[in-house]
């Protein structure tokens, strides 16, 4: 008797990758509707406005907040960011050098700088006077802050400048020799403002992590007419009882450091696009 012919096993249809891709953000959105759906529903929002967002808290705050802790915040940042402009590319430069002793004590600094918690160094520059009896920092807590901060922005501003100089074509250091130039005056006026252009994006970000980094200041004991954001808004907090301040003070931080973010995201989609 004649092999009947085997029938067909019907082909399992597969999803496309796109219907894969649709069905999983769909999915992503049902949660995120889920998750907000919980949040209104659980949360104590009566509770939550009275310890966060209580008015008359927040304009007790006012008009300090801008005239003494927001000065402040910005005069420390501006004075460790241009601390560590300078020095850091004095070091990214020692770190590229041909002498060994320079490359080494570059390497070294920006290990250490970059290792330790910037609060230690916060809390080693208060001890000072203790461990160099006579030594005092200039311009007082302003310049506490501003060495602070500067120490730590410093290992990586050199970081960020070493990159740039690497960067820049070698061709552009040749071409400068042919002319005549010696090698400290075309890495002065060829390869460093080349350079000092490309770390535009990354040297923004940097400040803002400054800026943020000021809030340490108040481990210094700053008080007074020397406060930053961060110490006012926990003194205020301290004083009513009340978180109120400190979400003022976050959302003043916001004011200052979003703009700056969204401004080194357009310097470096510029600089892409510029490729």
């Amino acid at each position: 008797m004649a092999d009947q012919p085997k029938t067909a096993e019907p082909v399992q249809r597969r999803l496309s990758p796109r219907k894969r891709q649709r069905i999983s953000r769909g999915a992503q959105y049902v949660v995120l509707v889920l998750a907000a759906v919980a949040l209104v529903l659980y949360a104590d929002w009566g509770e939550l406005g009275k310890n966060f967002a209580r008015q008359d808290v927040a304009a007790e705050m006012l008009p300090d907040l801008f005239t003494i802790a927001l000065k402040n915040t910005i005069i420390y940042s501006v004075g460790g960011f241009a601390f560590s402009f300078v020095f850091g590319l004095i070091v990214a430069l020692m770190r590229l050098s041909t002498v060994g002793p320079y490359r080494w004590l570059a390497t070294l600094y920006i290990e250490i700088f970059r290792g330790v918690p910037a609060l230690l160094v916060f809390l080693m520059i208060v001890f000072l006077p203790l461990a160099l009896p006579g030594f005092a920092v200039p311009f007082g807590t302003y310049g506490q802050a501003i060495l602070g901060l500067g120490l730590v922005g410093t290992a990586y501003q050199a970081e960020i400048f070493r990159a740039g100089l690497q960067a820049v074509p070698k061709g552009q250091t040749e071409a400068a020799r042919s002319l005549g130039m010696s090698a400290g005056r075309a890495q002065f006026t060829v390869v460093i403002p080349q350079a000092i252009r490309i770390v535009i994006p990354p040297t923004t970000n940097q400040f803002v992590a400054l800026l943020k980094d000021s809030s340490l200041v108040l481990f210094l004991g700053v008080s007074g007419e020397y406060v930053e954001l961060t110490k006012f808004g926990n003194d205020m907090a301290s004083t009513y009882a009340n978180a109120t301040p400190l979400l003022v003070a976050g959302l003043t931080y916001l004011i200052v450091t979003v703009p700056l973010g969204y401004l080194a995201g357009r310097l470096e989609k510029r600089k892409g696009t510029n490729r």
